[in-house]
C-alpha cells in the first residue's frame, strides 16, 4: 500500500505541471481561455444551486453542481486546447503525421512513405477503410506524389481501397483539425486480419524512408533533406 501511496503522490504533481503547461501553451492561442472556463464554471453550479433552492435541497444540488462545474470546464479546455494546439501546428511540416500518430486503435500509421526536396510528403494510414493517404505541402505538388504512390498501392494491393486526402484550408483539401474525423467517418470495409495482411504486405515491401530516421510530430522548419538522399517515387 506504501508503494501505491508514494507512486500516486510522485504521479499527482506530474499531471498537475502537465495541465499548467497545457493551459500556458492553449492562453497563447486563446486569450479569453480563462475567462470562458470560469464563466462555464460559475454558470453551471448557479443553476444547479438555483434549482437546488427552489426544490429546498441548496446542498445536495450545490455539491452536484460543483462537481458537475468542475467536469463541464474540464471538457470545455480540452476542446478549445486541442483547437489551441491544431492551430500551433497548421501549415507545420509533418504536422499530419502528428496527427496520424494519435488516430486510436485499429489503425496502423507510416510516416513519410513519399517525400520530395521541397519537403512535400505523403504519410500512409491503414485500417479497417483501407489504405488512406495523407499528403501535405504543395497542392500541385503532393498530387504527384499522391499519385504516383496510389499506382504502387495498386500494384501491391489491388484488392484494398485506396483513400487519398490533402491537408490544407483549400478547396477539396482537410483542414488539419478536422483530419481524424474525416478518417473515422470513412467507410469500413475491412476485417480485422485484412487489415493485419495489408500492413504486413506493404512493410514487406519497404519504404522510402525507412533508412532515413525522422523526428516524431512536425518537422523543423527550414529542415533539407541530405544531397543524393531519398527521392519520391
Amino acid at each position: 500500500m506504501a508503494r501505491k501511496d508514494t507512486a500516486a503522490d510522485a504521479a499527482n504533481p506530474g499531471r498537475l505541471k502537465q495541465i499548467a503547461l497545457t493551459y500556458k501553451m492553449t492562453r497563447k492561442a486563446d486569450k479569453k481561455i480563462g475567462l470562458v472556463l470560469a464563466a462555464v464554471g460559475i454558470v453551471t453550479f448557479g443553476v444547479f444551486l438555483a434549482i437546488g433552492f427552489l426544490i429546498g435541497h441548496p446542498i445536495y444540488l450545490g455539491i452536484l453542481g460543483l462537481l458537475l462545474a468542475f467536469l463541464a470546464s474540464a471538457i470545455v479546455f480540452g476542446r478549445r486546447a486541442e483547437r489551441a494546439a491544431f492551430g500551433q501546428m497548421e501549415g507545420q511540416p509533418g504536422a499530419a503525421a502528428a496527427v496520424l500518430d494519435n488516430i486510436g486503435r485499429g489503425w496502423n500509421t507510416t510516416p513519410a512513405v513519399a517525400m520530395n526536396r521541397s519537403q512535400d510528403v505523403v504519410h500512409r494510414a491503414v485500417g479497417k477503410a483501407g489504405i488512406v493517404l495523407v499528403a501535405e505541402g504543395n497542392p500541385n505538388r503532393v498530387k504527384t506524389l499522391l499519385a504516383a504512390e496510389k499506382r504502387k498501392m495498386n500494384r501491391i494491393v489491388a484488392d484494398v481501397p485506396v483513400h487519398d486526402l490533402i491537408v490544407g484550408t483549400g478547396d477539396g483539401q482537410v483542414p488539419l483539425k478536422k483530419l481524424r474525423t474525416t478518417m473515422l467517418k470513412l467507410p469500413r470495409v475491412l476485417t480485422g486480419p485484412q487489415v493485419t495482411a495489408t500492413n504486413d504486405r506493404l512493410k514487406a515491401m519497404g519504404d522510402l524512408m525507412s533508412n532515413m530516421p525522422l523526428p516524431k510530430g512536425p518537422m523543423p522548419k527550414g529542415m533539407k533533406l541530405p544531397k543524393g538522399g531519398p527521392k519520391a517515387r
